[in-house]
């Protein structure tokens, strides 16, 4: 299992070469980073040459990078404006489809996989016309990330816009091959629950978000603090045909936010369990 930990963790504090350190440091080899401008300002293109310098000098990996989610988010504001590649409104998809441009620009300095992408924000309905306008802009954005040789792999939210069968009918539907999907565990114990969001998913997945909460809210806790099923949870990882990345992608608000350690553990026995579960499936197979 490659070790992958979404820079979301540190979202309210400037992503440096510090922060990087202790990253690699930590036993993780590859990172999602979270784009927020007050986190990484991926629009400049000092921040930009910076993160891929840091990357170098710790050996780390560009996984991924997550597409904002709201405009001129800053320390001490609860929310910002929000970017919506469904917005029915015209000028407000271009500016959220201009945005996440911005954001893939990024991959022209410094290469990475994939963009993790929400349909919408908030809970939203299935709207005909929500839908519309989101195969509007990803069919030009996914030749944007195209030409930069990066997959747009849409998220699985907790609303019915973003929901697991949602979005694979969206791909059946829309015939928008180049995409992909990540599933969010933790968001899929909050909707339709975990098994049927990732068998829904699973032809198309290539990466996940990996945390746990209490079936009520997204609190994005390290696996095995919630009330997630585990060993079912990554079963299904096992036996889908294809690898599917695992991206930790921890929260680090409150009193007492999880240390690096704490998430190498959780990591750590994630991995064991896999490792096990793996060696008695071939064994059933020989």
């Amino acid at each position: 299992m490659e070790r992958i930990l979404s820079t979301y963790r540190f979202l309210h504090q400037q992503l440096n070469n510090a922060l990087l350190a202790e990253i690699a440091a930590a036993g993780f080899t590859s990172v999602e980073v979270f784009c927020a401008p007050h986190h990484f300002n991926y629009s400049n293109s000092q921040a930009v040459r910076e993160l891929g310098d840091s990357l170098r000098e710790h050996k780390l990996t560009l996984h991924s990078l997550h597409s904002p989610t709201e405009r001129d988010l800053s320390p001490g504001r609860e929310s910002g404006v929000p970017l919506s590649i469904s917005e029915p409104e015209r000028i407000r998809r271009l500016d959220a489809v201009d945005e996440i441009k911005r954001t893939l620009e990024v991959s022209e300095k410094v290469p990475c996989k994939y963009l993790i992408q929400h349909m919408g924000q908030g809970r939203q309905a299935a709207d005909p016309r929500k839908l519309d306008a989101a195969f509007t802009s990803l069919e030009n954005l996914s030749m944007f990330a195209k030409a930069r040789g990066v997959t747009i792999a849409l998220e699985n939210t907790p609303s019915e816009l973003g929901s697991p069968s949602v979005l694979h009918k969206f791909l059946v539907d829309t015939h928008l091959h180049d995409l992909k999907l990540c599933f969010d565990i933790g968001h899929a114990h909050l909707d339709e629950g975990v098994a049927p969001g990732f068998e829904a998913m699973r032809d198309h997945l290539v990466s996940s978000h990996i945390h746990d909460n209490h079936g009520d809210k997204d609190e994005h806790l390290l696996p095995f603090a919630g009330t997630i099923e585990w060993d079912a949870a990554l079963r299904s990882f096992v036996d889908a045909p294809q690898t599917i990345a695992m991206v930790f992608e921890i929260k680090g608000q409150g009193a007492t936010p999880p240390s690096l350690d704490e998430i190498r553990a959780a990591a750590d026995q994630v991995e064991k369990k896999l490792a096990t579960m793996q060696k008695g499936s071939k064994q059933h197979q020989g």
